[in-house]
């Protein structure tokens, strides 16, 4: 049985029972699907990775604390959509005390609630298996409880397994690790390669191309590969303009390893050569993230580094000028939101937006100290969009983000994603190394 399970049950207590649905197949047209992700808080209990699973976790039972039910073997279904595990796998390779047909979980549903104070189950994720659940609760209530008696108590068991997956074990680091080399190697690809003609979804699918070949199962999440004023867009993921010379080139890119992601960001000129207005912008937003990866250790709050980021950034945007007045001022009138607008880093772990909450109270006043074991981005950024006239013409059109995964340890922290550098200088030598390993052949 899992660590993680175990941790689980222990969590929930000896009253109650938990109901775990996996992920479904997700169809995409007709009669094709998407390629199936298994729900992460699954996973990170079960470790099963197949669809339409159930897991039921029982601490209170002498023989079945732990029961899977599984899609059955099937021949025919086998032929055309791939192996099965079934109930033999299921017990054989991931330390199930039982295994059944998930079709039988509804005939089971009686003596999986009946006898507990408490239900641990997610309602708004899987509409039949809500159907399935409430139908049971409902019809017991009927009767007047001369039957069974289910729980009385339904709680969401997110906020427990968010809070176990918020603090990574060494093994899952090691796992960050080698998400976030995959991920550093193939931006240094970019960096090697990207020129002027070339078109952001070319280097999509390089990049994309490299990290499955190096293990990964594919991306994080959607790559974002935004050319010019392509880079002030946040969530650009359209990827198809072509790559001018003279323009940035913004790359938020990460690779899925064995369940865990990373997320690693970084801007460069596509010519390989900053200029002097780039080059400005630059160092602020590096200046902002190396400070702000500095204070990302124990006891430090999450508020505490958005605030420096805000600081660190209106600072820099009264450097260039972009902004004028008095510092707090202008964090009072929030003036900065317009060129940052968005969080300097969030969660990261088995979802590229990870579990775990933000705030150490249910009124979400209480900011959270960071504490060994998290792992979080830092991605300060400033925006210039092309048409706002009220930033010098300088500054127009550029986007620059540089982002990095930080685990916080006992002494301070370490970065995940180093091995791709963010100096300006050595990222201009890397592609000028290109350039003349191209002028020589």
């Amino acid at each position: 049985m899992r660590k993680q399970l175990k941790d689980f049950m222990s969590e929930i207590g000896e009253n109650a029972v938990a109901i775990i649905p996996a992920a479904h197949e997700v169809t995409r047209s007709y009669d094709t699907e998407f390629k199936f992700h298994q729900d992460p808080s699954f996973n990170y209990l079960t470790g099963f990775p197949e669809p339409d699973a159930i897991a039921v976790i029982d601490p209170s039972s002498k023989k079945n604390k732990y029961t899977l039910f599984v899609r059955p073997r099937d021949p025919l279904m086998e032929t055309w959509y791939g192996r099965r595990l079934g109930t033999e796998g299921a017990l054989k390779n991931f330390g199930a005390d039982r295994a059944l047909p998930v079709e039988k979980f509804e005939s089971e549903l009686n003596k999986i609630l009946d006898g507990h104070e408490k239900l641990y189950y997610r309602f708004g994720v899987d509409g039949k298996l809500d159907q399935l659940i409430l139908n049971y609760l409902s019809k017991q209530h009927f009767r007047r409880l001369k039957t069974g008696y289910p729980p009385h108590t339904i709680i969401d068991p997110s906020v427990i397994i968010g809070e176990m997956r918020l603090h990574k074990t060494d093994e899952e680091i090691e796992l960050m690790k080698k998400a976030g080399e995959i991920a550093a190697e193939a931006h240094i690809l970019a960096m090697r390669s990207v020129k002027p003609g070339m078109n952001e979804y070319q280097v999509e699918a390089l990049m994309e191309n490299y990290m499955k070949q190096q293990g990964a199962a594919g991306v994080a999440y959607n790559s974002i590969i935004g050319g010019g004023d392509n880079a002030t867009i946040l969530h650009y993921v359209e990827n198809n303009m072509p790559l001018k010379d003279g323009d940035l080139i913004l790359i938020d890119a990460g690779a899925q390893y064995q369940g865990y992601a990373s997320d690693i960001t970084r801007t460069f000129p596509v010519n390989g050569k900053f200029t002097k207005p780039q080059r400005d912008v630059y160092d602020v937003v590096l200046e902002t993230q190396l400070a702000c990866i500095e204070v990302t250790k124990t006891g430090t709050t999450i508020k505490q580094r958005q605030d420096l980021s805000i600081e660190l950034l209106t600072e820099g945007l009264k450097k260039l000028g972009v902004l004028k007045g008095k510092t707090a001022d202008l964090i009072k009138n929030k003036k900065y939101e317009k060129y940052y607008m968005h969080g300097v880093g969030h969660y990261i772990g088995m979802d590229v937006h990870d579990a775990g909450r933000y705030f150490t109270d249910q009124a979400a006043k209480n900011s959270r100290p960071f504490a060994p074991g998290m792992v979080l981005t830092v991605e300060p950024g400033l925006y210039f969009p092309p048409d706002d006239k009220d930033c010098p013409a300088k500054f127009r059109g550029i986007g620059i983000r540089i982002e990095d995964d930080i685990v916080v340890t006992e002494t301070g922290n370490l970065n995940l994603t180093d091995k791709v550098t963010k100096d300006p200088d050595e990222i201009e030598a890397i592609m000028s190394s290109k350039k003349s390993k191209s002028a020589k052949s």
